[in-house]
């Protein structure tokens, strides 16, 4: 029972991942960010998740004005907020955020 679970959580986070990947694509997030060498290289999330803990990750994409300040960030342009993306989808986002990691 409990490797059933497991599995149940295992296969549901990789659909959060899945979804995130998704996400990421339909939200143009490419166009000022870079994954694998894909993407504006000036942005790169090779490793974010070595370097921000997940709740800053989500804080990043629900409040980028608040943490540019927080975090003393320097990048021109600023990030831009949505506002209208579902939490379902920021999850999905934050999930795959994640999984990068060095």
């Amino acid at each position: 029972m409990v490797v059933a679970l497991a599995v149940g959580s295992t296969a549901l986070a990789q659909t959060a991942v899945e979804k995130g990947m998704k996400v990421y694509t339909e939200q143009k997030c490419s166009l000022c960010h870079s994954i694998a060498g894909k993407g504006n290289v000036k942005g790169s999330l090779d490793g974010v998740a070595t370097k921000l803990k997940e709740a800053e990750i989500r804080e990043w994409i629900v409040d980028p004005k608040g943490m540019t300040t927080k975090m003393k960030a320097e990048r021109k342009p600023a990030m831009k907020a949505y506002p209208n993306l579902a939490k379902e989808d920021v999850d999905a986002l934050v999930a795959y955020m994640m999984t990068l990691k060095k």
